[in-house]
């Protein structure tokens, strides 16, 4: 395990390779692709490169080492690129910190924004604003929208990054089908959720006769989102007048802990909440336990696709909701950071790498991405496409559940509800800022959640207690 302080060494030991490499890297911006414009191309690197890749993925790729081995050589088929694909199988942050650290060199990384600015910040990655505006493919807004790059540029308008799949939102969802078995309407605001939680925990929505159903169950703190959007306020940090500052440590949040304190008294809050990872919160919705659990807009289709491989017939139906509604009628839910492909300074085949980036949107792309490799996980005839054993087990997803390009159309449709759940995030959903330090934040604003949530101090000194730490900690300003 790498310990706070080996992560902190790492860190320094990047801001250190990140200066070394721009100090012999012969200003080596990565040139264009093929076809597109060679502005930016630089001095002595307009020979022809060996189609060759070394790259770095945390959930791209085969879903087993051998499964990888695969992966890399589907790459080969499709792109006549030979791929060396490095996917470790756990704790990808740490090893990819401590392989850029060591100075292992990658052709490209993929890594989340919050990555990504670090990267900026160290020199490690290299623009990509020209190569963008200039390539046919990236620069279409049937393949990715024009307004989505927001998401990712800089504060100057550069672009380090380019999406490898479209990043949905998090949200309250809900079991539909007990709503409508109970007769309650969709929830809209506080006092609404308020209602239809309890009549989850009191009115037997499973029938079974039995008082053994909760309202409400989270993963401790993760994505309370949609409940906090009833006063209006951000998970992570927000920033004004050049201010950093966390919603959930001020004033205008008591009212929200005194009302999930309310549910954990009258038994409407799963109890375990505090210590539930994503899993059990998952299986108790899955089992018949909690009508409501926080969670990512995918999982509605993967929640509502499980209960139906389990039983044809079943009556289950998960929901998105927008969350609880604040006092002006606006809903407030959680747009995920992106995953971005960025080519490092120091890569020995940008052009290459770049090209494969373009494909990556490509309808092949997408297909390896999602439905995996062919003949391993789907077989294909005449345009029909057939899933194996392999590829239900993987589920369409090698990096890819969902994508921008308009071009291409899902070969077996989308999961139940998750066309409706992702119009939510379209709709509702904004990206949180999240700052090196937040790590660090979201420690103290946990601690202090729980306890006000839990009863063990009372809202307002939870909230004051936080705010006291972070100051103390140099959190917020």
């Amino acid at each position: 395990m790498i310990t706070k302080s080996k992560v902190m060494s790492l860190t320094m030991a990047i801001a250190l390779l990140g200066t070394l490499l721009a100090g012999c890297t012969d200003n080596n911006t990565a040139a264009p692709s093929t076809g597109n414009s060679t502005a930016n191309t630089p001095k002595g690197n307009d020979k022809k490169e060996e189609k060759t890749l070394r790259i770095m993925s945390g959930v791209i790729g085969g879903k087993t080492p051998e499964e990888n081995t695969l992966f890399e050589k589907e790459i080969e088929r499709l792109t006549g690129i030979k791929a060396k694909l490095d996917k470790p199988a756990s704790d990808y942050d740490q090893k990819l910190l401590a392989a850029i650290a060591s100075g292992e060199k990658f052709d490209l990384l993929q890594i989340s924004k919050e990555k990504m600015n670090l990267f900026i910040d160290q020199g490690i990655v290299t623009p990509l604003t020209d190569q963008v505006k200039a390539s046919k493919v990236l620069s279409d807004p049937e393949v990715l929208p024009a307004g989505e790059w927001d998401q990712i540029k800089t504060k100057d308008g550069k672009i380090y990054g380019v999406f490898t799949k479209f990043q949905g939102g998090t949200m309250p969802i809900v079991r539909n089908d007990w709503l409508k078995k109970l007769n309650l309407q969709e929830p809209k605001t506080l006092d609404d959720y308020y209602k239809v939680l309890k009549a989850f925990t009191e009115q037997d929505p499973d029938g079974n006769g039995k008082k053994d159903t909760y309202g409400l169950s989270t993963a401790g703190m993760y994505e309370l989102q949609g409940i906090f959007s009833a006063a209006g306020l951000k998970q992570r940090y927000v920033e004004k007048d050049g201010k950093l500052d966390v919603p959930y440590s001020t004033d205008a949040a008591i009212p929200i802990y005194e009302w999930l304190n309310k549910l954990y008294k009258e038994g409407i809050l799963d109890p375990n909440f505090a210590t539930n990872d994503t899993g059990k919160m998952r299986n108790l919705f899955l089992t018949d336990r909690v009508g409501m659990i926080t969670y990512w807009d995918a999982w509605v289709g993967m929640l509502n696709n499980t209960r139906k491989e389990q039983d044809a017939k079943t009556t289950f139906e998960a929901k998105g909701l927008p969350g609880a509604a604040d006092a002006s009628g606006k809903h407030m839910i959680r747009r995920g950071d992106p995953d971005v492909w960025v080519i490092p300074v120091n890569a020995e085949h940008p052009k290459t790498a770049f090209e494969f980036i373009e494909w990556w949107h490509s309808k092949d792309g997408i297909m390896l991405g999602s439905l995996g490799i062919k003949d391993n996980d789907y077989t294909e005839s005449g345009g029909k496409y057939e899933l194996t054993k392999a590829g239900k087990e993987h589920a369409m997803d090698h990096g890819v559940p969902f994508w921008y390009n308009k071009k291409v159309q899902p070969p077996f449709g989308l999961l139940p509800g998750v066309k409706e759940a992702q119009e939510l995030v379209v709709k509702y959903a904004t990206l949180e800022l999240t700052p090196a330090k937040w790590a660090d934040a979201e420690k103290i604003i946990n601690e202090n959640s729980f306890k006000a949530i839990l009863g063990e101090m009372s809202a307002a000194d939870a909230v004051k207690k936080m705010r006291e730490q972070l100051k103390a900690s140099k959190l917020i300003d």
